[in-house]
């Protein structure tokens, strides 16, 4: 099968832990690899924005990114993105005219917009995933959410013109079905993990004799760190590590680790707490392994990959009773929630399981159970292409009664 995927903003080939490149940079890149070992062509197209970046890299032999020119060839923060998406949207069409995939699948709502203008004219299949809903955004990040004003009225209106959405979660089921999409249009898939890379044994990252805590996120307010470097002031003699935002040569000019750093001195807390700042993918599973818990405590959460990744190195989680996390991590099971935005409810959480090894060791052992058995990225990728060749099919049977009348 052809599998176009429009990623506007989000490039697989980003760096990942900056303020723009996160869990929806690495659901790209897992399911367009995984779909392109599993013998499918799949090929991802993304903004251009830098003007050295080529026109197309080969990831492997049956997955590219290809650079699209839209909008100036320079990082453009998401929120001027929209004028340029009928650029992308143009460029699409007429690429697709001359050689048509078999399924387009759009992330985000933009590059929605994109996709259902360049299949307007050619009847292709067009399968839908928000990272995160315009609606749930605005409910949570209230006067500080800097989406444009017609996000939700196109997003919705994306959602609905799709031949499907996946939903990654059962929160963004019952959201998506609020706005008034056909609940036989939605179908949950959850996000993976890479299993041969986050696993139980490996190397550790070294440490000292302290209880450590572990922290893997961009670093913007709604991920919630303010949330752990707070809550840290009632865990005592825990250290807490940061893995995420600019290079670790670029945090003294990240504002977002300077107000976190100015939170850490407030809360007299400053020398437990140590940013990292961008931290190689492949070296993330060392990290988890030699912490005590990963905490991920964001106001809302769409994907939830660090926690999977945790679980599968064996890692006990707590994580907030939000979005993915809900259906991934077993409250009490698998790992343990909270409410976000509690530093304290956190703190006494973090205190009791630094205090039971038992219960942590546990933990990690029904995490990697559960990672294992539910969320391995070959798994992710067929429930993915049974969608794919549902919604082709309903197309063709479409096409077939048209040509029949």
């Amino acid at each position: 099968m052809k599998i176009a995927m429009v990623s506007e903003q989000a490039s697989p080939l980003a760096a990942i832990g900056g303020a723009d490149a996160g869990g929806q940079n690495v659901y790209v890149g897992a399911l367009a690899g995984v779909l392109a070992k599993a013998g499918h062509k799949v090929t991802v197209y993304t903004r251009r924005d830098a003007p050295d970046q080529p026109d197309e890299v080969s990831v492997s032999s049956r997955f590219t990114v290809r650079h699209v020119s839209a909008g100036p060839p320079r990082d453009v923060p998401g929120v001027d993105l929209l004028p340029h998406m009928g650029d992308l949207g143009g460029y699409l069409a007429d690429t697709w005219s001359a050689q048509p995939p078999d399924v387009v699948h759009a992330h985000d709502w933009m590059s929605g917009l994109a996709a259902l203008v360049g299949t307007r004219d050619l009847g292709l299949p067009v399968v839908q995933t928000f990272p995160a809903l315009g609606v749930v955004e605005r409910r949570h990040e209230d006067s500080k959410a800097t989406s444009p004003p017609a996000r939700l009225r196109l997003e919705t209106a994306i959602a609905k013109n799709a031949d499907a959405v996946v939903a990654t979660s059962t929160e963004e089921l019952f959201e998506l079905i609020r706005l008034g999409v056909p609940r036989q249009a939605i179908h949950v898939v959850p996000c993976g993990v890479d299993l041969d890379q986050f696993t139980v044994e490996g190397p550790q990252a070294e440490r000292s004799a302290r209880p450590r805590l572990l922290v893997v996120s961009r670093l913007v307010e709604q991920k919630g760190v303010d949330t752990v470097i707070q809550a840290l002031r009632a865990v005592p003699r825990a250290e807490l590590l940061i893995a995420g935002g600019s290079p670790a040569e670029g945090l003294r000019r990240d504002r977002e680790v300077r107000r976190l750093r100015a939170i850490a001195r407030d809360c007299g807390v400053a020398r437990r707490v140590k940013f990292l700042g961008q931290v190689p993918h492949a070296e993330v599973p060392s990290l988890m392994r030699s912490a005590d818990a990963v905490v991920c405590v964001p106001w809302y959460e769409p994907f939830g990959m660090v926690p999977l990744e945790a679980m599968a190195c064996g890692v006990p989680v707590v994580v907030s009773a939000v979005g993915a996390l809900v259906d991934t991590v077993i409250d009490g099971t698998t790992g343990l929630h909270v409410p976000p935005r509690r530093p304290d409810v956190l703190a006494n959480t973090l205190r009791e399981l630094l205090a039971d090894p038992t219960a942590g060791e546990s933990y990690g052992i029904a995490g990697s159970d559960r990672a294992r058995s539910r969320y391995a990225w070959q798994r992710i990728g067929r429930e993915t292409l049974g969608i794919y060749q549902r919604v082709r099919a309903e197309r063709a049977g479409q096409r077939l009664a048209r040509s029949g009348a």
